[in-house]
């Protein structure tokens, strides 16, 4: 009992300091690492529930702070090599999982993670192909952990090849797994990134429609397929942003509660992540996610360098 009531006490601690503003969000997503290390989660299935909640909502308050022609013209010019990059990496990632000898449903989920857009994309493919709880576990977690070290990582990669914030705003998009450390690491970077970062990731993550069409399609599945509804909110926030002055005074107090949501899905994210985790992730899913992210992150950065890649 003096445990359970410990580790809640330091839990909701942790969730008010995330919320206080206080905190970067790496910050959060590591005191939510250690706190998940740590302690047994007293509450992990509301914990889940209230980040993925969280995460949307913090993404349509932040299109509070953006600009809707600049978001269309991100948008427009990621289509292309977003197309491209996803079927890449799709493919690689299938063949790299039959390399390391992965079972076929959790590297089509890993695959599909990396591709477009991590824990989301595995939580609509999932049941197409109806996965069983532990291929969820095992995908999830290898994507979660390769996206905690993503949002540490990319922003020193960056300051240190002396990255644009263009730059570093769409290789963030494109190699980052979920919207919600693209986001992070695109705001610490900078404004110009976080715009550029944060369009082209959910242009990205429209992709889950169509690959979920397919997957059902080659499966046979008749699941239900949900739509990302939030980032149609989350281009109206941007509608009313440009074309609204009215309420202007209002919008940069939106778009800062959204920073602030985001600091605590991050923090939510962390502490979701336990040893027994990382147990069920094992080497080779493992493995098979390092190696696709890394090929992913390095190709389309050298792509974005030379220039062959810009928006």
């Amino acid at each position: 009992m003096i445990n359970l009531t410990k580790s809640k006490n330091i839990f909701f601690l942790g969730l008010i300091l995330a919320a206080s503003g206080l905190i970067s969000t790496p910050l959060a997503l590591l005191i939510g690492l250690i706190y998940g290390l740590s302690f047994a989660h007293p509450y992990s299935v509301d914990s889940k529930k209230l980040s993925a909640f969280l995460l949307q909502a913090s993404i349509v308050f932040l299109g509070f702070g953006m600009n809707l022609h600049e978001v269309v013209r991100a948008g427009r010019s990621g289509f292309a090599y977003t197309a491209l990059s996803i079927t890449f990496a799709m493919l690689l990632g299938l063949a790299i999982g039959r390399l390391f000898k992965v079972q076929g449903i959790p590297s089509l989920l890993i695959s599909a993670g990396t591709a477009i857009c991590g824990g989301s994309a595995i939580a609509a493919v999932g049941p197409v192909v109806n996965a069983r709880e532990e291929e969820m576990a095992v995908s999830l977690g290898t994507v979660f952990m390769l996206n905690s070290v993503a949002l540490f990582l990319f922003p020193v990669v960056g300051y240190a090849l002396h990255l644009s914030q263009s730059q570093f705003g769409l290789w963030s998009a494109l190699a980052i797994h979920d919207t919600s450390s693209v986001v992070g690491a695109a705001a610490k970077y900078g404004p110009q990134a976080l715009i550029i970062g944060t369009t082209i990731k959910l242009a990205r993550a429209l992709w889950i429609v169509p690959l979920t069409f397919a997957v059902a399609m080659v499966k046979k599945s008749k699941t239900r397929i949900q739509w990302p509804w939030f980032i149609l909110l989350f281009c109206l926030a941007a509608v009313t942003n440009t074309y609204f002055p009215l309420f202007g005074s209002m919008y940069p107090k939106l778009s800062a509660l959204g920073k602030t949501g985001l600091t605590v899905t991050l923090y939510l994210i962390g502490t979701g992540i336990s040893k027994s985790t990382l147990k069920q992730v094992g080497v080779r899913p493992l493995l098979q996610g390092v190696l696709l992210w890394a090929i992913v992150a390095i190709t389309s950065l050298d792509l974005i360098r030379a220039g062959w890649i810009e928006v």
